[in-house]
């Protein structure tokens, strides 16, 4: 029987900041903290390519808020990673100094394949009993805020290790990069923004999952993150987040579509109301949901798992498996 160890990881990304706190035996993951807030760390990066120093002092705010709570559930080990706003921006070094010194560790710039490879590994971690047949492949999706990461692999993996014979993309769309991109100047966004944003979209991606699907049947399709939790929660009418609720939840296609047009023809004001559970995501939903819509189009998916298992457990089963001496999978 594999030891369990208690562990904690970070993920400073594009819009929001998370911790996980976990008790871990390398294979799964059971949550003690898990924590997100919103801080928006990778505002105007798309443009100028540096961090705002008060994007920077909001990320800070929230870390050392994270530490204290980290550090008094004493875990053995933490792993900390940056994704998309630490790739894009030139000035990030101060703020990884302050996180290096707050969390004993320093944050490990991802590249876009590892950050695909550690969000599969998360994913696939919970999987039991609900991938078609018991076994096949899997398309895993990860919207983040400046980045969306896609990756198809087998399920069960080879020999239980989540990262062998992966297929993993990253492409520069994401909730955050296509509103200030696209959809910042009017409120609601104009329908010829949103057309420009679509056709961006589908120049994007078209290309990346027809070479990423080429030939395979998808047995299952998992997404993650912000955008698709959320858009789960106003799915089901929610009045707050409730992790029982939306971990594992579908959503379908056309009910993809409809939310899309919904919060699409909203004003910022009126997307808050309706976004009662995650009201501070408003301003970028329409963003994350046509990235969520031209997916499931271009890769023709009917339904889709909605997980909260992702990077943050990647994260956690990587650490133990470097703790305990076994290769990594990044």
């Amino acid at each position: 029987m594999k030891d369990h160890l208690r562990l904690a990881s970070l993920d400073l990304g594009t819009n929001s900041t998370r911790l996980l706190v976990a008790d871990s035996d390398g294979t799964v993951t059971e949550p003690v903290d898990r924590r997100m807030v919103i801080t928006r760390l990778g505002e105007g990066v798309d443009e100028s390519r540096q961090l705002k120093p008060v994007a920077v002092e909001r990320t800070e705010a929230a870390l050392a808020s994270f530490a204290d709570a980290m550090w008094s559930l004493s875990p053995t080990g933490v792993a900390a990673a940056a994704t998309s706003v630490l790739r894009d921006s030139t000035n990030g070094q101060k703020f990884l100094d302050f996180a290096e010194r707050l969390l004993g560790t320093r944050p490990r710039i991802l590249r876009g394949d590892q950050e695909a490879q550690l969000s599969f590994l998360g994913a696939a971690s919970d999987l039991e009993g609900l991938v078609e047949g018991g076994q096949g492949r899997v398309l895993v999706f990860d919207i983040g805020g400046g980045s969306t990461e896609m990756i198809l692999g087998a399920y069960p993996s080879v020999e239980g290790e989540g990262g062998t014979g992966l297929v993993l993309r990253s492409v520069d769309v994401g909730c955050v990069r296509m509103t200030e991109r696209f959809l910042a100047a009017t409120d609601p966004p104009s329908p010829i923004a949103i057309g420009r944003m679509e056709v961006f979209l589908v120049s994007r991606l078209k290309p990346v999952l027809e070479q990423l699907l080429a030939g395979s049947r998808i047995a299952l399709a998992v997404g993650l993150a912000g955008t698709i939790t959320t858009l789960s929660g106003i799915q089901q009418g929610l009045p707050e987040y409730q992790t029982d609720r939306i971990h594992h939840s579908r959503l379908t296609r056309a009910e993809v579509e409809e939310l899309f047009r919904r919060l699409a023809a909203a004003p910022l004001a009126e997307r808050k109301k309706i976004m009662g559970l995650e009201p501070a995501r408003a301003d970028i939903i329409v963003g994350g949901a046509a990235v969520l819509r031209v997916i499931m189009d271009l890769a023709g998916l009917e339904e889709i798992l909605v997980s909260e298992k992702d990077i943050l457990d990647g994260l956690v089963i990587d650490l133990y498996r470097r703790t305990n001496g076994a290769p990594p999978d990044s």
